[in-house]
């Protein structure tokens, strides 16, 4: 889900860092290709290709944004085309991107496939993180419950559905989540509705086992969970329209607890939009969904041994802290390679499951459902 909308970036100094020829004194410039939000693009600008040009004097970094995954995908069909005619796709990495696009991709060997034998440090990515052995997991991030300390002591603080609907339902008005089609904080926690539903079985929702009647079975009970608790909620059934308006009525003191992304809200610690008697929760028993950025380096790129010298250096401990200290987000190695400080520091949110939904039919009709369903006077525009 776009979180643009919350970023205050710096974008115009990154784009005086990503000029092309400012990197032109290096022997060979990677070529990247982002396709995620603005304070990523950033974080790659600022933090990640210093620091790698300054271990990798031999090498440059050249980050272009483009924009989203459907600018990403335009340029993997280059890519592929490119590989038939035996052509430079001008591309080298991808960060942020699924290989299984385009179709046809894998089977030509456009994509590179990680190993211990191309990628250092290979050994210490986190396994709840792994998706395909073409794309590398270097940052996550997943839906949290944020909560006021000076309103819940963090020892009563709900860690499984059960409590949580509990809670909900002894403190009237104090809980709030978005509109599921305006925010994946919300969106999430209508998932996590629907999994509850369904014995918190994750794996009876895949991509490609979507079908009209599969759906109704399993997405009308949910819907009855989340009527159950509708008239508790904020303004006995309110629904925010983002992922920032929930922060905000936390912020303010409105609501004691909201759904949230945990690099958006450990972001709004950080940045003093939230006080640091803010809390943070993951529920135990399955937690709210989540998922993982993974770069992918083609075959055929000219500069393929130095994008995969970078797609290790992502993976460093330096660069994997600096994903949970600068923007917030989860690293994609494990836990147990990050120091012990930050790791006591967030022992409460680092996840033991990251359950993930697929979007495509199930995303339009969970969206449609909720609407026709459960809040049925809300009007989507």
């Amino acid at each position: 889900m776009n979180r643009r909308e919350f970023l205050v970036t710096s974008s115009a100094a990154a784009g005086l860092l990503a000029f092309p020829g400012f990197a032109s004194a290096a022997g060979k410039t990677i070529d990247l290709y982002s396709g995620s939000d603005a304070n990523i693009v950033d974080f790659w600008n600022n933090i990640v290709r210093p620091a790698f040009e300054k271990a990798h004097p031999e090498a440059a970094v050249k980050i272009t944004d483009a924009g989203d995954n459907t600018g990403l995908r335009a340029i993997a069909d280059r890519a592929l085309a490119a590989l038939k005619t035996n052509t430079d796709p001008q591309a080298d990495i991808f960060e942020h991107f699924d290989p299984r696009l385009p179709a046809g991709g894998i089977d030509a060997n456009l994509w590179v496939k990680f190993s211990a034998e191309n990628i250092e440090g290979f050994g210490n990515v986190n396994p709840l993180s792994v998706d395909s052995p073409y794309s590398l997991p270097y940052r996550g991030s997943q839906v949290l419950l944020a909560y006021d300390k000076t309103k819940l002591d963090p020892k009563d603080a709900p860690k499984t559905w059960e409590a949580l609907v509990a809670w909900i339902k002894a403190n009237p008005g104090q809980f709030i989540y978005n509109r599921p089609d305006k925010g994946g904080s919300g969106g999430n926690f209508v998932r996590r509705a629907i999994h509850e539903a369904n014995g918190r079985d994750p794996e009876k929702f895949k991509i490609d086992n979507f079908t009209a009647d599969y759906a109704q079975q399993t997405l009308t009970p949910a819907w009855a969970i989340l009527n159950d608790i509708a008239p508790s909620l904020y303004e006995k059934g309110a629904y925010t329209a983002g992922n920032t308006q929930s922060i905000q009525l936390l912020a303010q003191g409105v609501v004691t607890m909201t759904p949230v992304w945990s690099d958006q809200i450990l972001q709004a610690i950080a940045q003093g939009v939230l006080p640091e008697t803010t809390g943070l929760v993951q529920l135990g028993d399955l937690a709210l969904c989540g998922g993982f950025s993974r770069m992918t380096v083609f075959t055929n790129g000219a500069n393929k041994d130095e994008a995969l010298k970078l797609a290790a250096f992502l993976l460093t401990k330096e660069m994997q802290e600096a994903i949970i200290t600068e923007i917030g987000g989860f690293p994609g190695i494990s836990w147990d390679h990050i120091s012990d400080e930050l790791r006591q520091k967030y022992a409460d949110v680092i996840p033991k499951t990251i359950p993930t939904f697929p979007s495509g039919d199930w995303e339009s009709t969970i969206n449609d459902g909720w609407y026709r369903n459960v809040a049925p006077g809300i009007s989507r525009t």
